[in-house]
């Protein structure tokens, strides 16, 4: 499989094999670093971390990753490049793609990634926008993978905002792997319907299921996960946090929800999470809400901490796994295919 030289912008410029490919890689990679095995094959390489928006996993599984294999990395934080300030993305892309092998980039517009990955002459890699959030798909399917020993037909339930950036790349995943997916949001939450055809589409081929419901029971009953994301993104005003958790307190991940599951069902978060009062968010939720909303009254937003404590809780492994799926797109696009 020769990836070199491809952009990852958004999964549905792969195909399954090379889906398939990649969670191979990272299977492998994976364990050679449990071996302690090193494989700094990308010794002369460089690569740089653009980020918009601040983020504890992406930062660490691209800055780790990176220096597994043999890089070189730079990060440039919010306020650490020009881009969109004094200079274009276009323009960015065009000095960066000189300088370094490979650029991540984590941000708000799509289109910029996808500027930077027109215009670099480098392999870009798309480390979130709000439209798609490809990276973490290949550390949700890896989690799954390792769980139940397939993707093919497992029974996948979305609960929460489906049409952001997760409810987006979980849906294309899904298709593009044949996993049977249910969205579980109010109707005003469904992702929007070109989105939806199109995975239809693809999934005339694997199998996979596209199905929406605005009942979390019926959407939940006996799945094999269960996967939620925050409710607000961090900087919004408070007007829209009071509106959407009005939407989506009915939507909240709770032990109820996660018994209506089959047996064996795993709880996955592509984190942070609000699941209680030790973080200044969840307490500023509790405080201004709680009254209001006896479910958030403990900081408690999408999640139960009963539900992110349970056995059948494996967040931190999926979190472990964005290191080892980041490795191996920056490993496949970078590499020589003849090495």
């Amino acid at each position: 499989m020769n990836l070199q030289h491809r952009n990852f912008i958004t999964l549905l410029d792969f195909t399954t094999k090379e889906i398939e490919y990649l969670l191979e890689l990272s299977a492998t990679l994976k364990q050679e670093k449990y071996d302690g095995i090193e494989h700094k094959v990308l010794p002369n390489k460089n690569v740089v971390l653009l980020f918009q928006k601040d983020s504890t996993r992406t930062r660490c599984a691209f800055e780790v990753g990176a220096l597994d294999l043999g890089m070189g990395v730079t990060y440039l934080g919010p306020n650490g490049s020009q881009m969109n300030k004094k200079e274009s993305v276009k323009d960015t892309a065009r000095v960066l793609g000189r300088m370094y092998d490979g650029i991540e980039f984590r941000g708000y517009k799509q289109e910029h990634v996808e500027l930077l990955g027109e215009h670099a002459g480098v392999p870009v890699w798309n480390g979130l926008t709000d439209q798609y959030h490809p990276t973490q798909i290949l550390a949700d399917f890896l989690t799954i993978q390792e769980h139940f020993g397939r993707l093919q037909g497992i029974k996948f339930a979305y609960v929460g905002d489906s049409r952001n950036n997760m409810g987006n790349s979980l849906m294309i995943g899904s298709a593009k792997m044949g996993l049977h997916f249910t969205g579980v949001a109010p109707k005003e939450l469904w992702p929007e319907q070109a989105l939806i055809d199109q995975c239809l589409e693809i999934a005339k081929d694997t199998g996979a299921t596209i199905t929406f419901t605005e009942d979390k029971m019926e959407g939940t009953k006996d799945v094999d996960v269960i996967y939620t994301d925050v409710w607000v993104s961090m900087g919004e005003p408070k007007e829209v946090w009071n509106e959407r958790i009005a939407q989506l307190s009915p939507y909240q991940v709770d032990m109820s929800t996660l018994k209506n599951a089959s047996d064996k069902a795993i709880f996955m978060h592509c984190l942070p999470a609000f699941h209680g009062k030790d973080t200044d968010v969840g307490a500023q939720i509790a405080s201004d809400f709680g009254d209001v909303y006896p479910t958030v009254k403990n900081g408690e937003m999408e999640v139960t901490d009963e539900v992110i404590e349970s056995p059948q809780s494996v967040v931190f492994q999926e979190a472990e796994n964005r290191m080892h799926t980041i490795k191996a797109v920056m490993l496949a696009t970078l590499r020589d295919h003849h090495e």
